[in-house]
């Protein structure tokens, strides 16, 4: 049976339980320190617990600790790698190649998306020198992800939902450059958020004040089937920094998708256990969302970027049919609710927003008319409906486990199997006389024994013709030392990999390194020069400057996005942002651009 894992974002203890509850696999989560979103660091305590509660679904907790290290921080990530080990993780998620150089516990390392995963000949590079897991570019196709798992044995993990870099992760040096804030320390300023114009090396404004590296966010649920036919084992979900609704809703939408296939295809099966009972439809077009691309899963395509907005525009209502002095009537049937806010962009493709006041029957009275005209485009930004049913109990989770209650002259045996097959017995002395009414003790036993407050779901058979009536409290009694039994089974069986770096001089087949291998520390070079390097740069970060340096890779394009690609015309545009410019390299041979500062074109006050 080949499983197939739903890794979700854990910003905290309390939404990592979130994410367990409502179907996921695996969550990961970032420690107090190196992790590559810095506002979502968790103390160890915290991630321990986690760790214990995820465990009883054996259900499996990841640690990010993939930033860069810095020289006088190495042993503090060695002893983070430690202390995580510690707590029982199941991996931990790396950038730097320093760890491979360290004594560490036999702790599983995946290769960060930092790390650059794009071609074939790195993933197989990263799986000889030990990595478990590579966590693939988002930017590949079914087609290069197919070439990879064809010719590599290691396991692949893909993003398919949520906010998308514009830059090829580990590859954006444009946050450093510009603010300091470095993107592989963790701490990205997110400039492709901002607006810029377009310019030619004339200074003519070819796009004014768009969201030109701003990319709507990546949604694959349709292309799940496809990704696991191609080789992908663990399917990850965006987004650390998201609220609650975000991750249930999210979540639950895609251990639908996922259940759905393993419902149809029984030679694959899923990596945690127990059934997650959902009290609500989840819908990813109402969480947070910049509107939803493919990217570039099955190749290039156009409406790639959120050009008009960084923002969230949410969930598309329609277009206004009719308007009067305060409310509009719109052209379909989906409904608007008091409460909820909406979007939609002007005349000048600004975003604006208002809240609805009222709804009577198709009139929608808003906050505000100002700005909306008949065909104007509506999106609701937040239902208010559904983000209230959000902060309701939402899911529960459990495992599905039989009791065979079976009495004779002398005991009462107690047998409960899970269904991972951990199996523990429990006897008690006969004490209760042979009930007058059988029917009703049976109900009894049967009742009390599968009440549902524990993790498990209890069938109970009672295989036996002698039926004493019990106390209540009696049962009961049974019930919580079968779930004790039974949980200390399941922790004494649970299966947790472990995998040590044994150290190897295979060639990278590379002689030289750039800034761009993200080398910030001694043992990070030790390590490439272990494996045949001889020249290395230092990373960005060490020396900062910005001379000769391309500060963002990019797979996206400027020039596709905007239908401006012309046959041997590839000159260079620029893009200005509060009097920086950018300059924008193109190299059509690889259908790919590249950013840098400019320092040579001038623009008039």
């Amino acid at each position: 049976m080949q499983k197939l894992e739903l890794l979700a974002p854990a910003k905290n203890f309390e939404l990592g339980k979130t994410a367990i509850n409502h179907g996921a696999d695996a969550v990961y989560i970032g420690a107090n320190r190196f992790g590559a979103r810095e506002s979502a660091a968790n103390s160890i305590d915290d991630i321990e617990k986690l760790v214990k509660y995820a465990h009883q679904y054996y259900a499996k907790v990841y640690i990010t600790e993939n930033t860069v290290f810095y020289e006088n921080e190495l042993e503090q990530a060695r002893q983070l790698a430690v202390d995580a080990y510690n707590t029982g993780c199941d991996a931990l998620i790396i950038q730097d190649m320093a760890l491979l150089e360290m004594d560490l516990p036999p702790i599983p390392l995946f290769a960060s998306t930092q790390a650059n995963n794009r071609t074939l000949e790195h993933v197989k590079f990263l799986e000889n020198v030990g990595f478990d897991r590579v966590i693939l570019a988002r930017e590949l196709s079914l087609k290069q992800i197919g070439e990879i798992a064809k010719n590599t044995n290691i396991e692949l993990e893909f993003f398919v939902h949520g906010s998308l870099c514009v830059s090829y992760s580990g590859q954006c040096y444009l946050s450093c450059a510009l603010t300091g804030r470095s993107a592989n320390r963790g701490c990205c300023a997110q400039l492709c958020r901002s607006a810029y114009d377009l310019i030619d090396k004339n200074g003519k404004i070819i796009v004014k004040n768009k969201h030109l590296l701003s990319l709507k966010d990546l949604n694959l649920s349709a292309h799940l089937e496809d990704l696991i036919k191609a080789g992908i084992s663990s399917f990850k979900i965006e987004g650390r920094l998201k609220d609650a609704s975000y991750v249930k809703n999210t979540v639950a939408y895609y251990r639908k998708r996922l259940d759905d296939f393993l419902n149809a295809n029984p030679d694959y099966e899923k990596s945690s256990s127990g059934s997650t009972a959902l009290l609500f439809e989840p819908d990813v077009n109402l969480s947070f969302s910049r509107g939803f691309t493919n990217y570039f899963i099955d190749g290039r395509r156009k409406k790639t970027a959120s050009l008009n907005t960084a923002k969230s525009i949410g969930e598309e209502i329609g277009k206004i049919k009719y308007t009067a002095r305060n409310y509009f009537v719109t052209d379909n049937g989906k409904s608007l609710q008091n409460g909820d806010g909406i979007c939609f962009f002007d005349n000048h493709e600004k975003i604006c927003g208002t809240r609805i006041n009222t709804v009577v029957r198709e009139k929608i009275f808003p906050a505000s008319m100002e700005n909306l005209k008949i065909k104007t485009k509506i999106f609701r930004s937040y239902n208010q409906s559904f983000e209230k049913s959000m902060k309701q109990k939402t899911a529960f989770r459990k495992i599905n486990a039989i009791i065979k209650f079976t009495d004779d002259k002398e005991k009462i045996t107690l047998q409960a199997t899970d269904e991972d097959k951990n199996s523990v017995t429990f006897e008690i002395p006969q004490t209760g006389d042979v009930a007058e009414n059988t029917e009703l003790a049976v109900n009894n036993i049967i009742e009390n024994l599968s009440k549902t407050n524990s993790i498990f779901c209890f069938r109970v058979e009672i295989c036996s013709n002698r039926i004493p009536f019990y106390q209540t409290s009696a049962i009961n009694e049974w019930r919580r030392r079968i779930v004790e039994l039974l949980l200390a089974e399941r922790e004494k069986n649970h299966f947790q990999k472990k995998s040590k770096i044994i150290k190897n001089n295979i060639p990278l087949n590379k002689n030289s390194l750039d800034y761009t291998s993200n080398i910030a520390n001694s043992l990070s070079a030790e390590f490439y020069k272990r494996h045949g390097v001889s020249e290395m740069q230092n990373a960005f970060e060490i020396g900062n400057s910005t001379e000769n340096k391309i500060l963002m890779f990019n797979k996206y394009c400027i020039r596709h996005e905007l239908g401006l690609c012309k046959h041997g015309h590839n000159e260079d545009l620029f893009l200005l942002n509060n009097r920086q410019i950018l300059r924008i390299s193109f190299d059509c041979k690889k259908c790919e651009m590249k950013i840098c500062i400019n320092s040579n074109l001038k623009i008039k006050k």
